[in-house]
């Protein structure tokens, strides 16, 4: 087992399929006994957006326009290449279905399990217009000085 070891992601897209590849990393290094962070900055924070939990409380005209038009959780991220209009998206899908592959949300919810540890950018919450309670519980903020110690303390970081 790895347990010493430290695997730092940075998950800026809001893609579909790169949000898959960083959870299906994520998930396998906690297997593994590596302790995972993962640090949620602009268009990433899709990926830990609570569903459920979309408000248009204390929130400017833009910020209020912005949040219909995004994506409200993992499921409605689109992909980064051929999405064509959420067609290629639908192939994908029904293709990891086929191989009974897990979902997005599959991945998310074992990373959660797991104990992946979900931080999310001040700034990027702040600008994008998100309130705190808007997203994951397990969703901690951090500035960008926190989250580089924690990344200067990995061993493998990755940007995705």
């Amino acid at each position: 087992m790895l347990e010493e070891k430290k695997m730092n992601i940075l998950m800026f897209s809001g893609d579909y399929d790169k949000a898959l590849a960083a959870l299906i990393l994520a998930n396998t290094a906690k297997e593994l006994g590596v302790n995972v962070s993962m640090f949620f900055a602009f268009w990433g924070l899709f990926l830990v957006r609570d569903p459920a939990k979309s408000s248009l409380e204390d929130k400017t005209a833009f910020e209020k326009m912005f949040g219909f038009v995004t994506p409200k959780g993992p499921e409605e991220l689109p992909l980064s290449r051929m999405n064509m209009a959420g067609l290629g998206k639908q192939m994908l899908l029904e293709m990891m279905d086929d191989d009974q592959t897990p979902t997005l949300t599959d991945f998310l919810n074992g990373a959660r399990k797991k104990g992946v540890t979900f931080f999310g950018c001040k700034l990027s919450v702040d600008v994008m217009g998100f309130k705190e309670d808007e997203l994951l519980p397990e969703v901690r903020i951090i500035t960008a000085k926190e989250y580089l110690k924690d990344a200067l303390e990995s061993d493998m970081q990755l940007f995705i």
